[in-house]
């Protein structure tokens, strides 16, 4: 009689000390963590990736553009330096549109072009200082223009130029987007043209934008 009081003792407590470690685990004071719990290991299911960055070793995102990349000195003037990084899975092209943001010709929608690459490859993380003006076709295969097209030989950067002795300086943005295609379009395309073709493509973008007066 007296083993089996002992029995139905030790098995109310195992009883009692399983419902103890259940309610604790449910309540998260016990147990590993699961997998995938954002904790120092894989991002938790759900979570975005990070936005796609532009950064540039030569123009600095809201301070006035160096002379060296604007009008100021003269055909001495070289495109700055951009690198980006974080582009979305399934690039497969970057396009980049660099624009004087104040001027509104005409009162119309569009502002100052100032260059316009596309079909850049999706290794692609960089611009270097000084590309090129002479072509419409880079050597990576992606293709320039300024909306002048080639005027004087420039198909290129054309350095921000704003009016003299304007106290308000104008705001020259560098946008990058990420693109789930390559663009169909011919050397001679416009900003409007581009725009038409990257709409619905757009998988990522990043910009920065940089004030300069004279």
């Amino acid at each position: 009689m007296q083993i089996k009081k002992i029995l139905l003792t030790a098995m109310t407590i195992l009883i009692v000390a399983g419902v103890v470690t259940n309610v604790a685990n449910a309540q998260g004071g016990g147990g590993a963590p699961a997998q995938g719990g954002g904790q120092g290991g894989q991002r938790a299911a759900g979570v975005p990736p990070p936005p796609m960055r532009l950064t540039s070793t030569d123009v600095a995102d809201g301070k006035p553009i160096a002379g060296k990349f604007t009008c100021a000195a003269g055909a001495e003037a070289v495109s700055p330096a951009l690198q980006w990084m974080q582009a979305p899975r399934g690039t497969e092209s970057f396009a980049l549109i660099v624009h004087d943001m104040e001027p509104r010709p005409r009162k119309g929608v569009d502002d100052i072009l100032h260059w316009m690459v596309w079909n850049m490859p999706p290794t692609a993380n960089q611009l270097p200082e000084g590309v090129s003006p002479a072509s419409a076709d880079l050597p990576d295969g992606s293709h320039q223009t300024n909306g002048n097209a080639g005027q004087n030989g420039n198909f290129g950067y054309r350095p921000p130029c704003p009016p003299q002795d304007v106290p308000v300086p104008h705001h020259y943005a560098f946008e990058l987007f990420a693109l789930d295609q390559k663009l169909d379009l011919p050397a001679a395309a416009t900003r409007a043209d581009l725009l038409k073709a990257m709409d619905g493509h757009i998988a990522g973008h990043a910009a920065l934008v940089a004030p300069f007066n004279r």
